[in-house]
């Protein structure tokens, strides 16, 4: 979207990746863009109007308590702008309620609509703010935005964010569930408090986990994706999770953990080349279980989330 082209009332474009966040220890802080994708396009209409397909078409193509044209009107009236009707096509390539960032996509969706058709001429740095303020925190919206593995935090309502391209050679797999789980019930089964060993633990993985990233060192992974904040407390509502974390260190598998807040499990492997080892494991593991559905992808480098 150019800046030519931003406030005046022509068609609008925009591509946005799945995300997987807290990567084991990264609790609301640490997430990694992946390439399938919400595709966005919008002309102003008589009226609002949602033609979907992919993933949960019949959801996202619904008007009332639609996410996204909420948070487009309400930006827009927050900020004295009127409310442009919209004609909204939309290819959702994110599974709704599995912890595929699919809610950071929507919201930032809404919020380039309405800088567009607004002419709000918010740069990144609002964007992301934004995003952060709706989303509660800043790490999926960060990687869906900026692509890449990003480490984000809060300076106030400031969105501060450290960026890299995850190592090429790595693939992940997104192991989903036949269910969704909402993002309220799982951040339920957290506790009050932490014991000092927890906390540790955890500053000790996730320190790990960056430099694991940007060294290339997939052999630090299965330690580095180890987790004491939240997965224990998740895994009886993400059941996928025990089953999978075991598989780490074999078949190509690097490490394993819950994509965002679940049930979904992300699973990273070594190389392209071990990705149907790696698939026949999972399967097999699963099996006796429940029946999931793999979704192989690449995690996008630094520079490919956001605006077309």
């Amino acid at each position: 979207m150019s800046d030519r082209a931003k406030g005046e009332q022509v068609p609008f474009r925009l591509r946005l990746p799945a995300t997987s966040a807290n990567v084991g220890p990264g609790f609301d802080a640490v997430a990694v863009a992946l390439d399938f994708y919400l595709d966005v396009e919008a002309e102003p209409s008589t009226a609002f109007s949602i033609s979907a397909t992919g993933y949960d078409a019949d959801i996202c193509a619904g008007l009332e308590d639609n996410l996204i044209v909420e948070v487009y009107k309400n930006i827009l009236i927050e900020n004295g702008r009127p409310v442009v009707p919209l004609a909204i096509r939309m290819a959702n390539g994110i599974p709704l309620g599995m912890g595929c960032g699919s809610s950071a996509a929507g919201r930032l969706a809404a919020i380039a609509m309405a800088d567009h058709f607004g002419s709000l001429n918010w740069d990144t740095q609002r964007i992301l703010d934004e995003a952060n303020r709706l989303e509660g925190h800043p790490d999926n919206s960060t990687a869906c935005w900026v692509g890449g593995f990003v480490a984000a935090a809060c300076d106030g309502g400031t969105v501060r964010y450290a960026r890299v391209a995850p190592p090429e050679p790595w693939r992940a797999i997104v192991v989903l569930p036949a269910e969704p789980l909402a993002t309220s019930k799982a951040r339920a089964m957290l506790p009050a408090s932490y014991s000092m060993a927890d906390a540790v633990a955890n500053i000790q993985s996730s320190a790990m986990l960056g430099l694991a990233f940007a060294q290339g060192r997939a052999d630090l992974l299965a330690l580095a994706m180890r987790d004491r904040i939240h997965q224990p407390y998740r895994a009886s509502v993400c059941p996928l999770l025990p089953i999978l974390l075991p598989l780490a260190g074999r078949d190509g598998i690097a490490a394993a953990a819950l994509s965002g807040a679940g049930p979904a499990v992300l699973v990273i492997v070594e190389s392209e080349e071990k990705l149907a080892q790696a698939s026949a494991a999972i399967l097999k593991a699963t099996a006796p279980q429940q029946k999931v559905d793999l979704l192989t992808c690449q995690m996008i480098p630094s520079g490919a989330g956001g605006r077309l």
